[in-house]
């Protein structure tokens, strides 16, 4: 066998997610959308459903008792369809 530095290729493809917002959840996602088109100096804010992941992602990647749990616990693998662990 050919010792390679890549394995298996994740799976990348996008998971499409619907979800519910409070309404003063939505009203801030919006504020934050402004704020930063205003910032960053676009004309027009940006869809604020398009800032949902990178948040989520961030939150993730700085909260210290997930990274840790994380590294202590073998990866769990869902299935998409049942969102349950897949044997």
């Amino acid at each position: 066998m050919t010792k390679l530095k890549l394995f298996a290729i994740p799976d990348d493809k996008p998971v499409k997610l619907t979800i519910e917002l409070p309404a003063p959840v939505f009203r801030d996602l919006q504020a934050y959308a402004a704020i930063l088109a205003r910032d960053s100096g676009e004309a027009s804010s940006p869809d604020p459903a398009r800032l949902i992941a990178p948040m989520i992602a961030r939150f993730m990647e700085t909260d210290r008792g997930f990274a840790k749990a994380k590294r202590g616990r073998p990866a769990v693998h869902l299935n998409p369809s049942t969102g349950s662990e897949k044997s």
